[in-house]
């Protein structure tokens, strides 16, 4: 298959008509290039606050609502898409104030496949400025998706840096990985992650980025990023682990090819079998012995 991942940039959109416009141009691109499965990034759907206007936009509480607001539509619209092109969409995350989690909103992916089917994934492990001052909290448990592409699982952003949060879900033969970073260490810790779960679980994780200025949002305010596609460094893959990845904060697709055939082979037959052999390290995980050299 071939998977399409964003460097999105986030534009100050005056009305709902520029932001369909918009997310249609983008898909239809990646459609026509002949890509089954899109991945958008984390929190790029706060673009979707300039709708309510600057002031809102520019507050970090009211933004916040204002997505929230429009998610029910927003979802219409990527549903309609994916059915429309035949492909898998993961959206842009966004805040969602769900009662079920209380009076604090959620970070939410959701999923959307060619035949109408849909799934949500919230963020697991907050960052530093979600819990404060943003009060962003968890929300469901990790999900597996079984769909016609593979069995997928998300990891938003921070979530790729644990990777206890990657061993539940290691039947997922994909790792999608929306990710929403203002500077270059940021990107690399999450590409890092990326690329470690990729290697753990011996899959394909794939992360999509938010790329370039937006002066009108606090939150989101400096973005740096690229696409990436990465998958283990062994049997049918490439020796570097980077099946594709885009130029550094240009915006764009980054379209790679993947076979999960291969990720089938590499989990049986290996150079190393780093999934099975997870469980070797239990025991061996307590406190170090204590040896002096003084």
């Amino acid at each position: 298959m071939k998977i399409a991942t964003a460097a999105y940039p986030l534009d100050p959109l005056p009305d709902w008509a520029a932001f369909k416009n918009k997310l249609t141009d983008w898909v239809q691109s990646a459609a026509g290039q002949g890509a089954e499965l899109l991945v958008f990034p984390e929190y790029a759907a706060l673009e979707l606050s300039m709708l309510a206007g600057p002031e809102v936009a520019g507050d970090l509480e009211g933004c916040l609502h204002a997505v929230s607001d429009l998610i029910g539509d927003v979802d219409d619209l990527h549903a309609d898409l994916a059915a429309r092109h035949k492909v898998h969409i993961l959206a842009a995350s966004a805040p969602v104030f769900d009662e079920a989690y209380g009076a604090r909103p959620v970070n939410r992916a959701r999923l959307f496949a060619p035949g109408g089917g849909r799934g949500v994934q919230d963020k697991q492990i907050m960052t530093r400025f979600e819990r404060t001052p943003w009060d962003v909290i968890p929300g469901n448990k990790l999900q597996l998706f079984d769909t016609s592409l593979g069995k997928m699982a998300i990891l938003i952003c921070y979530d790729s840096e644990f990777p206890l949060l990657a061993r539940s879900v290691s039947e997922a033969e994909l790792l999608l990985v929306p990710s929403c970073t203002e500077a270059l260490a940021g990107y690399s810790r999450v590409r890092i992650g990326s690329m470690a779960r990729a290697l753990e679980a011996q899959c394909v994780s794939v992360m999509s980025s938010i790329v370039g200025p937006a002066p009108w949002s606090p939150a989101v305010d400096e973005n740096v990023g690229a696409g990436g596609i990465f998958g283990p460094p062994d049997t049918g893959f490439p020796s570097t682990g980077v099946v594709a990845e885009g130029t550094l904060n240009k915006p764009g697709w980054t379209i790679g090819e993947v076979d999960l055939d291969r990720v089938a082979h590499v989990r049986a037959d290996g150079g190393v079998l780093n999934r099975s052999h997870w469980d070797d390290q239990a025991g061996r995980d307590g406190a170090p012995a204590s040896v002096s050299l003084r």
